[in-house]
């Protein structure tokens, strides 16, 4: 059988979508258009901007899995397969692993480290993608281990660009990708001035919303 390889989708904001062998994975979906349909739904934290049930509703059929914080689960109780997830737990779902990391502002309110939201590391066809989630550069970066990361640059809620790269070179991927800008917050070059800050160091692909990255 060929070897499958993940390809992602940037699908706004801090939407995602990895076409995977095991389906599609959708990761804080928002303001989707109706053709985006997965067999499994991340949610790394319960702001509207990440927690919409119009969209999950939208893109997950009924009985599917759905891996997010205990706070982000309540209404979504009766209509799937819910699976409460915390900082550093794991959780594996068909051939799917997904651990928990943390992801929260050390000296802003916005994500407090005591509420517990994650970002994830997401095992899949012999590839980790890291979903940060919104958080700043924290010291847990030091460990975070992918073959993909997936940052927020935009600022003011999360890490700005030059926060984001510095973790990009922590963590050292063999592609970063940038996200959560240039719409509720973040300029509209941010991803440009991040890619500039990473040049001949680590490859940077800025998508177009909806356009996937070659396979990876």
């Amino acid at each position: 059988m060929k070897e499958f390889k993940p390809a992602i989708r940037w699908l706004g904001h801090s939407s995602i979508l990895i076409e995977s062998s095991a389906g599609n994975i959708l990761i804080d979906p928002w303001k989707l258009d109706n053709e985006v349909k997965a067999e499994l739904v991340l949610v790394t934290h319960s702001h509207f901007d990440h927690l919409s049930i119009e969209d999950i509703t939208k893109a997950l059929p009924p009985g599917k899995t759905i891996i997010a914080p205990p706070d982000c689960l309540d209404k979504l109780q009766d209509k799937y397969n819910c699976k409460a997830i915390s900082p550093e737990k794991q959780i594996t779902s068909g051939s799917v692993k997904v651990t928990a990391t943390r992801s929260y502002n050390p000296k802003k309110e916005f994500h407090p480290k005591n509420s517990n939201w994650v970002g994830y590391l997401i095992e899949v066809d012999g590839k980790t993608i890291y979903i940060a989630g919104d958080t700043d550069l924290i010291p847990e970066m030091d460990d975070i281990k992918a073959d993909v990361a997936i940052l927020p640059v935009g600022g003011t809620y999360t890490m700005n660009y030059r926060e984001a790269a510095e973790a990009a070179r922590k963590i050292n991927p063999s592609l970063a990708i940038p996200i959560h800008f240039g719409d509720i917050v973040g300029e509209a070059d941010d991803g440009a001035k991040f890619a500039e800050l990473l040049k001949d160091r680590i490859k940077v692909e800025i998508l177009k919303p909806g356009l996937k990255t070659a396979a990876i």
